[in-house]
């Protein structure tokens, strides 16, 4: 077999591996304690609760194994129904039908969230409330959860979702595989950071994201039951640790010791990272807000990114070519750039479920192209992917 992967002279989002990570897995080497057991693995755990501001984080294998746990302590059965957004990578979606239930998908908003306004709508004109249960008129199933994903680092406008959920008696499971740092900035929710306000919520540690520990997922929640039965669970529901009795199906996605101790190093700079990502994000948007054709999609009023990934917004009619042409462009002169996820209501194994009046995410679809991002990318670098943006 040949390599045939394309040689980038920029990266669209690469690891930052300069603090302590070296150290920490050369202690994991040098104990031979590098599987699912081991100091950094409770570690982990204590200083991502501590960052979040959640009683309970519990690690697992990654951010997908997190959402179906998430689903799962939610209550969500076979037969019942999860509304998610179409606008997100596919696993929320897959998560939703490992326990059998069927999606129900979202149009976006201008940010690239789930269009909390739709989902109210949907809720008050396509269901009824009896008896304390969300049922679907067409299909007549039980709507018991939302998905929310804060997509590339924007946090959802879970204060008005979370009207609708409380009114509806929906269970709030947050995506924040791509939010970890993005905070609140307003209202009754002012100061709270993604993924510890739903009922769970899930990171990422996928080597792409802002901070990395090769693979692995946390569960966030502030609920005792949940944090003992996530626990349970992700390490294979083990009743009796002599005679090894099960007595419920449980999973191996327990997170190893190596995978920890890079994730603690990490975590120490994450911080520091989200101030990189500000900056250079808007040292992205100073040159591209002065091509006409082009802009960068910002933060929210109420909300605070990580800004984990650069949203470009190419307008074919002015810029002089489409996002296609230009992620060919871009290719040619050794710069990444990514497409947006193709919409999941229009994925094969999703087509026949149900949708709801999905507008914006066509146009976004279209027109979004992810820039370079990474951490350690140069001043010059990014003048280089402005000089290969202006389409003269």
């Amino acid at each position: 077999m040949f390599n045939t992967a394309i040689k980038y002279n920029i990266s669209l989002s690469v690891p930052f591996l300069r603090g302590k990570e070296l150290k920490y897995v050369k202690e994991c080497i040098e104990k031979e304690w590098i599987s699912s057991a081991g100091s950094f693995v409770d570690m982990f755990e204590n200083k991502v609760a501590d960052y979040a501001g959640t009683k309970y984080a519990i690690s697992c294998v990654n951010g997908t194994a997190a959402l179906h746990i998430a689903l799962i302590l939610a209550g969500v059965t076979k037969g019942d129904s999860v509304i998610v957004p179409t606008i997100t990578f596919i696993a929320p979606v897959n998560a939703a039908k490992y326990v059998g239930a069927d999606p129900i998908f979202m149009d976006c908003d201008g940010f690239l969230n789930m269009d909390v306004n739709k989902v109210r709508e949907f809720c008050k004109y396509e269901c009824k409330f009896m008896n304390g249960k969300l049922i679907n008129k067409k299909t007549g199933s039980h709507i018991k959860a939302v998905i929310a994903v804060h997509v590339f680092g924007n946090p959802v406008d879970l204060e008005s979702l979370d009207d609708v959920a409380k009114k509806y008696n929906l269970k709030i499971i947050e995506d924040a595989a791509e939010s970890i740092g993005s905070f609140y900035t307003k209202g009754r929710l002012k100061g709270k950071k993604t993924g510890t306000i739903g009922d769970v919520g899930c990171y990422s540690f996928n080597g792409n994201k802002i901070i990395t520990s090769g693979a692995g997922g946390m569960v966030l929640t502030n609920n005792s039951y949940y944090a003992k039965q996530a626990k349970y669970l992700t390490t294979q529901a083990k009743d009796d640790n002599l005679r090894y009795i099960h007595n419920e199906i449980g999973y191996n996605y327990r997170m190893t010791n190596l995978s920890a101790a890079l994730g603690c190093a990490q975590l120490e700079q994450l911080d520091k990272f989200i101030g990189i990502k500000r900056r250079n994000y808007l040292a992205y948007k100073k040159y591209i807000d002065e091509i006409e054709g082009l802009k960068l999609i910002g933060e929210p009023d109420y909300g605070f990114s990580n800004f984990w990934f650069y949203s470009l917004i190419v307008e074919e009619k002015i810029y002089g070519m489409n996002r296609d042409q230009l992620h060919e462009r871009l290719k040619r002169k050794g710069i990444q750039s990514r497409f947006l996820w193709h919409l999941n209501h229009l994925q094969k194994p999703y087509k026949d479920y149900e949708n709801y009046k999905i507008e914006k995410a066509y146009y976004f679809s279209e027109r979004i192209l992810n820039i370079p991002c990474s951490i350690g990318i140069t001043e010059n670098e990014i003048k280089k992917v402005v000089k290969a943006l202006k389409n003269d």
